[in-house]
């Protein structure tokens, strides 16, 4: 029953977006799993530098990030996720080439094994 509601709730909250402001935010989903040779202070610094970009690029409502725990085994050594949401589609496209969103990608390179990005309208 709880499931049903989280379902009702979440597709009622996504419709009043769109009828409230014409768009749909945007939420950028990145799965990371890093190098075994990263240090804790380089991925550290990769996931403050994600915190810090919202203040660096206009339309990031807001960044969040955590380390996985699930018991279940199935994260694919993929260890940190990144949720990032947009004010809107266009935000999260000037985001994309943006010189800082640049930055951080140099930053995240040499210690980045593979990522996984996903982008969802909410």
């Amino acid at each position: 029953m709880i499931r049903v509601f989280l379902v009702v709730r979440a597709e009622y909250d996504f419709a009043q977006s769109f009828i409230q402001t014409g768009v749909f935010m945007i939420r950028h989903v990145l799965f990371i799993q890093y190098k075994e040779q990263a240090s804790a202070t380089d991925i550290a610094t990769s996931l403050a530098n994600f915190d810090a970009i919202k203040d660096k690029i206009d339309g990031i409502e807001s960044v969040e990030w955590g380390l996985n725990n699930s018991p279940e085994g199935r994260n694919k050594e993929y260890t940190h996720c990144v949720f990032m949401t947009f004010v809107d589609e266009a935000a999260r496209d000037a985001y994309i080439p943006h010189p800082e969103h640049e930055v951080l990608k140099a930053q995240l390179g040499p210690i980045l094994e593979d990522i996984i990005v996903f982008d969802y309208a909410i």
